[in-house]
């Protein structure tokens, strides 16, 4: 299936409910994720792909959403007038996509498009934050994780920019 935007309504038939609850439960982000949140985000979840060269977000429009790559490969890329588009992280299967949906103004800081073909779940970001902000427990056990992601695209950043400017990244 192919889609960019969730339905309005995220009801998952018995079925749907098993395989995200598995698959979220599987994937390296949700990694020891208390059990009992589990039916919190079944609920703001959905299965999603994108064809190879599919945007998936581009920056500047509004964040709502994150994504937990199941397969293929996603490239992070930021564009630069008069030089084009410009790649920043490629990233894949156990990694995730989209963290500008936690913090406002709520916007894409860069653009995303799939590299070959992807399957993810879509996690309906604006709607996490509010369980987060009703349940603090529950937002910081994503907020932890979130900062993992956060700090390792940092990292990878310096690292490129390292290398693009001909020193060596220890």
């Amino acid at each position: 299936m192919i889609t960019t935007e969730p339905n309005s309504s995220l009801t998952h038939d018995t079925e749907t409910t098993h395989r995200l609850a598995a698959a979220l439960r599987a994937h390296p982000f949700l990694h020891g994720f208390p059990e009992q949140y589990l039916p919190t985000l079944v609920e703001c979840a959905m299965e999603v792909g994108f064809a190879s060269g599919e945007q998936i977000f581009r920056e500047g429009d509004m964040a709502n959403r994150f994504y937990l790559i199941e397969s293929g490969r996603v490239q992070l890329e930021t564009h630069i007038r008069d030089h084009g588009d410009v790649p920043i992280q490629a990233i894949g299967a156990g990694d995730v996509l989209g963290w500008s949906w936690l913090f406002p103004p709520y916007y894409w800081h860069f653009d995303a498009r799939a590299l070959e073909p992807v399957r993810a779940i879509f996690l309906y970001g604006s709607r996490l934050l509010v369980h987060c902000e009703t349940d603090r427990n529950f937002g910081y056990e994503l907020m932890k994780r979130t900062a993992a992601v956060l700090i390792q695209r940092l990292n990878s950043t310096r690292r490129e920019l390292l290398k693009a400017r001909g020193f060596a990244s220890g």
